[in-house]
């Protein structure tokens, strides 16, 4: 009688939060979602972790997934301290500005947001 049994094995990477959890601005994103991380990478044998393989502290974005291995004297800026935006990408929306109602809004019953009794929608 012949059975045949798959062995399954490989390298996986598990992380856990360290230090401070306070959230910073990632350098991508420019969300306030990067966090310290230890990533470990372990060798699994039927999915269970046997051998501990590398591991890394780094800094990691929840959102994009962007990360960098810790680095002495540099971390990602605190949300609103300091932060200076780059120029503007050209896949960005420009920035939201409220527009001013026209000069005699009053007496036509003018709401923002939706067209002058005057305007016949096409």
């Amino acid at each position: 009688m012949f059975f045949c049994l798959p062995i399954v094995f490989g390298c996986t990477n598990r992380m856990k939060p360290e230090g401070d959890q306070t959230p910073r601005l990632c350098p991508r994103c420019n969300n306030a979602s990067t966090i310290r991380m230890k990533s470990r990478q372990w060798f699994e044998l039927c999915f269970v972790p046997l051998i501990p393989m590398r591991s890394e502290h780094i800094w990691i974005c929840t959102i994009c997934h962007w990360s960098v291995p810790l680095q002495q004297g540099w971390e990602p800026a605190l949300p609103g301290y300091g932060f200076q935006p780059g120029p503007q990408s050209p896949w960005q929306a420009p920035p939201y500005t409220q527009m001013s109602p026209p000069p005699n809004a009053a007496q036509h019953g003018y709401q923002p947001g939706y067209p002058a009794a005057s305007q016949k929608p096409t």
